[in-house]
């Protein structure tokens, strides 16, 4: 089974940074993709970003440059570093993740493209 929690959700001042972590257990196979995804209210979840187990990263347009994804294998832990936050950053944010081979899209995530999902991290952005 496989399992993700997310945490480092926090309320920050526009400009400022945040780290979130997902921790990932159950996963089998050596060939997988997570990625963060995020949804405001009233709004459709959107893909923010994802890894694949080459290594290669994929982000979407609004938050290249920003935001940075990453992962520690050794913890099975999963990583979005965001930098310059903005108010427009302010979501619920959520982990998620596939098991077998998936090339890299060359485009940001979308939500069928992955299987398992965390119960998500709020984050707040002040003006």
């Amino acid at each position: 089974q496989v399992n993700l929690v997310e945490s480092g959700g926090d309320s920050v001042q526009a400009g400022g940074s945040l780290t979130l972590s997902c921790s990932a257990s159950g996963l089998q196979s050596t060939n997988y993709c997570m990625g963060w995804f995020r949804q405001a209210p009233g709004k459709e979840r959107e893909g923010v970003a994802a890894i694949f187990s080459d290594g290669s990263t994929t982000y979407a347009d609004s938050v290249k440059g920003r935001f940075t994804i990453s992962e520690d294998n050794a913890k099975n832990t999963l990583y979005l570093q965001m930098d310059n936050l903005e108010p427009d950053d302010a979501a619920m944010y959520y982990c998620a993740a596939r098991e077998g081979y998936t090339s890299n899209w060359g485009r940001a995530p979308r939500a069928n493209d992955l299987v398992y999902w965390g119960q998500g991290t709020q984050v707040t952005v002040a003006p």
